[in-house]
């Protein structure tokens, strides 16, 4: 840290307890000034030859016949006044970064200018804050950091816009030359200590980030931190992604974590006005910040309170960024009058903006669009990114027993068919809302199951899917069916493969055998269901049913779904076997028939009923 020291003289001040200041001189006393609580007993002539305003206020005291002076409105206070009394009586005064600018504001109140004295007061502050503050960045930080218990003499002054200059320019000098931070400890180890890699500590040390300068100012507060930033930003030599960093930095170290800290009374305003501040600051290229930091602003927001413009332009920065975003960031509490856990309309606002700045209808394929000063690549995998991340908050929000199913509904439909190649996550939502609400109806549990597409199910989730208690039964026809298929189709490629047959089925005639067994499938759908309604009323089917898997080893499966493969299994034996319509229309056994087939479709996997939540 830089000082100066003033004057030759040792100290003669005392104290007599903590509001009695005076000198120790032979010479008595002649006035008395009053600086806030303080009382200084001092002499007349020392004062009167450094300051040009004590010569008028002891004039008026002599007009007034009284021997105090009262400065309540001293800048510094009584510390302030103390070094400009001992500078007066040429006593040793020491200066440095964190009493100079109460010095220079209280020397200019005093007016203790190079008109009443040569070599005065504040010419000497001026020279040493400009040959040393101002060129060392501790100091420089220091500095103005005290500037703020003295405003708005030091803004007048032009201290606070001095530093702010100083600080500013050093951020963007070459970081290979930085070894002066005000937090970090930049000093060299020596030379022979190595790392374990073989690497020199001191050449590691030597590697200086271009973002050094960011957790320094985050000592600022926000009014001066905004202040150092927009110089940084007006120089144009700092990258818009280090100042992106530097926001995120300074609001991870003020901006509370829990919810009830951000929009408790006593702190509301406060971090209001910080966010507002954070936004106002962001850099115009919409690609600087991360989207987790945009998100973490825009959740402030929503608690806080903040206005409508602010939130608009985080929602649009975030819908340009939406890809890098995780489940956890979307994670925002709603709130009153919102019923709900989380604030989902704001989630289907951010994946609005992702597909409406890429402009991407489903399955239209992938576009540019230029937005702002850039021009947004809506690619792939960005797609497919979007997609996981919606399927992963859609479970999260389906545990929410406030969550209406229209809500579900709409945000699960915005993604395009091309985002969800893979529908496992989007089950295991249908499955959790399905679970946390029982008491959908019919037509409501028929319509949140029509989102999914089991063609696009894993072996795992369509293995789960078969034994689901809260799926629809045409859901579970429709899984266990395809599942067969799937399975028939592989068995006969590999007999392909090996006997390398030249008389392979072309595509077409593939869907055509598909076809022709779906419709076969509907015929089979509307039998399960009169069977499972008269075994409901009866109880003999089930008794039956029992009695043919203990011999068959149907026990693999649970009953509802043995019922249904049972009926399914004549319409692929009829394909494999290349029989007429009437035999696959069979209703005999699958064990019965083929016992391959059997282990193959009913795996031990299926004893048990389980499904995922």
């Amino acid at each position: 840290m830089k000082f100066m020291k003033l004057g030759s003289k040792p100290d003669a001040f005392l104290a007599d307890g903590k509001t009695i200041r005076y000198i120790s001189a032979e010479l008595a006393t002649d006035i008395v000034i009053s600086v806030g609580e303080v009382k200084f007993y001092l002499h007349k002539f020392p004062l009167l030859s450094k300051s040009y305003r004590m010569q008028k206020l002891v004039l008026k005291a002599k007009e007034e016949n009284s021997e105090e002076i009262n400065l309540a409105d001293f800048p510094g206070g009584p510390k302030a006044f103390e070094i400009c009394a001992k500078f007066c009586y040429g006593m040793t005064v020491t200066l440095n970064a964190y009493n100079v600018v109460a010095a220079r504001c209280a020397a200019e109140y005093l007016e203790m200018t190079e008109d009443v004295d040569r070599g005065n007061l504040i010419f000497k502050i001026e020279v040493f804050l400009n040959s040393s503050i101002f060129r060392s960045w501790k100091d420089s930080i220091i500095v103005l950091q005290t500037t703020r218990s003295l405003l708005p003499w030091s803004d007048d002054l032009k201290i606070v816009g001095r530093c702010v200059d100083s600080i500013a320019s050093r951020t963007s000098i070459d970081p290979a030359n930085v070894d002066w931070s005000y937090t970090h400890n930049r000093k060299l180890a020596s030379a022979d200590r190595v790392l374990e890699e073989g690497i020199k500590f001191q050449e590691r040390m030597e590697s200086v980030p271009k973002d050094w300068w960011i957790e320094d100012l985050c000592e600022l507060d926000i009014d001066l931190f905004k202040r150092v930033i927009v110089a940084v930003k007006s120089k144009g030599r700092m990258d818009a992604n280090v100042i992106g960093e530097a926001l995120r930095t300074y609001a991870v170290r003020w901006l509370p974590d829990s919810v009830d800290a951000l929009v408790s009374d006593a702190n509301q305003c406060r971090n209001k006005s910080l966010l507002e501040n954070l936004i106002a600051l962001l850099p115009s290229d919409v690609n600087s910040g991360s989207c987790s930091f945009l998100l973490k602003l825009l959740k402030v927001a929503t608690l806080v309170g903040s206005d409508g413009s602010a939130r608009e332009q985080l929602v649009e920065r975030v819908g340009l960024k939406l890809h890098e975003a995780s489940v956890i960031d979307l994670l925002i509490p709603s709130q009153a009058p919102k019923s709900m856990k989380y604030d989902v309309e704001l989630v289907k606002c951010l994946l609005k903006q992702y597909l409406l700045h890429g402009n991407y209808g489903r399955d239209r394929g992938i576009k540019n669009n230029e937005v702002g000063n850039g021009i947004i690549l809506l690619e792939l995998d960005s797609l497919l990114n979007v997609g996981k991340l919606i399927d992963g908050y859609l479970v999260e929000i389906a545990h929410d027993p406030n969550l209406p199913l229209l809500s579900f509904i709409e945000l699960s439909q915005s993604i395009p068919d091309s985002g969800r190649p893979i529908h496992d996550t989007l089950y295991r939502a249908i499955d959790a809302y399905l679970k946390e609400h029982p008491s959908l109806t019919k037509s409501e549990r028929k319509r949140i199951c029509g989102l999914m597409d089991i063609k696009k199910l894993t072996m795992e989730a369509s293995i789960d899917a078969a034994q689901n208690e809260r799926l629809p039964l045409r859901v579970v026809v429709q899984v266990l069916y395809f599942e067969q298929v799937r399975g028939a189709q592989a068995l006969g490629n590999t007999a392909r493969d090996t006997s390398c047959s030249t008389t392979t089925n072309t595509d077409e005639e593939s869907e055509k055998m598909t076809v022709e067994s779906c419709r076969k499938l509907e015929k089979q759908i509307g039998r399960i269901k009169i069977e499972d309604g008269e075994s409901k009323k009866s109880g003999k089917l089930a008794k039956k049913s029992s009695s043919r898997n203990s011999r068959s080893g149907g026990q693999l499966l649970p009953s509802r779904s043995r019922r249904i493969f049972d009926k399914l299994w004549s319409v692929g034996k009829g394909h494999r076997q290349q029989k007429s319509s009437e035999t696959s229309g069979s209703s005999q056994s699958p064990t019965s028939l083929v016992p391959v087939d059997t282990k193959s479709s009913g795996s031990s996997t299926r004893h048990r009923r389980y499904s995922i939540s």
